[in-house]
């Protein structure tokens, strides 16, 4: 029998154990985005502004691999008004979220500030971070708070009127004598769809009208960056790899890749209309190792200045200089186990750190219970009686 946590104040080194003792006693939620079209879904069909997708696929792929590990008690549920129910219905101790949302402005928000509500906790952002990270425009300006260097950007509103550079202080007190190319996206988007390149200033008025016209919210407006574009993943402190739990000094930074565009690709091509194969991602390796320093340091800045405490993936693209800019946080990387030649961007590095899959799944749930047990103990007392039953 396991000493009660309480009398020994939980250590790093009880871990493993700790997970062992869960495996049969501890059920977990996996939950994918739901679908507004489903009957008792949601009591009034709206607008999401961010492009739907339930993922319930990769959904099935962690909960699978959660299962691969030892957990017996694993379940996969929709992200929907059926929620909460189906949550206490089922006697859940703890969920994984991997929804972007329902409907709604801010919906990567909604389900964190659910369990929030709730007391269930989770893997997976809180309900602050998940917007700033989805909202480009929250996020850029916390870059630029804390002197991390991104493209150069503005943003407009529907309510504001039509987009004219030419009558607005604003755009010129940002770019300057800079007259494009420029790029136009949703503020809140997912997978480079309903991006636009725009060649000239004069062309901007049209695509800043087309993204509001399709999310009915904000759309962002930024330099073009011709440079190479790349991606780091970066996640908690706690990994597992070759049999064995380590808790690092610093944030796990992983999978540095440079994404391969091809000839005609001003900017990725979305994974729905193109999927994530090998080829179209390169791991900087050790032949660029000032590159790969650089990105790893920049992952992991952006994970502590940020308070976060799960995967995120950041997108970096370097100026005609060569300087890197950091384009946008991905609250929700795509998780996806890698089959034949079909992976992601995340999974594309692990072989390099000598990690499968399932190690990763493994690691992103012992960092978050790691986390849990050293700072908030007190909001997990049933997941402790699992422990000392």
């Amino acid at each position: 029998m396991i000493a009660q946590p309480q009398a020994l104040d939980y250590q790093f080194s009880l871990l493993p154990q700790y997970l062992e003792r869960l495996c049969g006693k501890l059920r977990i939620a996996v939950i994918h985005g739901g679908d507004n079209n489903q009957p008792g879904a949601v009591i009034y069909k709206t607008h999401n502004p961010r492009s739907t997708k339930t993922y319930e696929q990769v959904a099935h792929d962690i909960a699978q691999a959660l299962r691969g590990i030892g957990f017996q008690h694993v379940l996969v549920m929709p992200d929907d008004m059926t929620l909460p129910d189906n949550l206490k219905k089922e006697g859940i101790h703890l969920a994984w979220l991997n929804t972007g949302g329902v409907q709604g402005y801010n919906p990567v928000s909604h389900t964190p500030a659910l369990l929030e509500m709730l007391g269930m906790p989770y893997v997976g952002h809180n309900p602050l971070n998940s917007s700033t990270l989805d909202n480009k425009n929250a996020f850029k300006r916390e870059l630029q708070a804390l002197g991390i260097q991104t493209a150069p950007f503005l943003t407009w509103h529907p309510s504001q009127g039509t987009f004219q550079p030419s009558l607005h202080s604003r755009f010129a007190t940002v770019f300057g004598d800079y007259s494009g190319p420029f790029i136009v996206k949703p503020i809140s988007g997912r997978a480079s769809l309903n991006i636009h390149f725009v060649d000239s200033v004069d062309q901007l008025s049209q695509a800043v009208a087309a993204v509001q016209h399709l999310t009915h919210n904000t759309a962002l407006i930024e330099a073009y960056l011709p440079g190479r574009e790349f991606c780091v993943s970066v996640c908690g402190y706690v990994t597992y790899s070759q049999g064995s739990f380590s808790r690092n000094t610093k944030p796990f930074a992983f999978s540095t890749i440079e994404r391969v565009l091809d000839a005609e690709e001003r900017i990725f091509t979305s994974m729905d209309k193109k999927a994530i194969t090998a080829n179209r991602g390169r791991l900087i390796g050790n032949d660029e190792p000032e590159l790969k320093q650089a990105l790893i340091e920049l992952g992991q800045r952006i994970y502590w200045d940020f308070s976060l405490n799960t995967l995120v993936r950041i997108d970096i693209r370097a100026d005609a200089d060569g300087v890197l800019n950091v384009l946008e946080a991905n609250p929700k990387p795509d998780l996806k186990q890698p089959t034949g030649n079909i992976t992601s961007l995340v999974a594309l590095g692990l072989e390099e750190q000598d990690m499968s899959y399932q190690d990763l799944i493994l690691s992103l749930l012992a960092d978050r219970l790691d986390y849990l047990l050293t700072h908030h103990f007190g909001i997990i007392n049933h997941i402790v009686e699992l422990l000392t039953e």
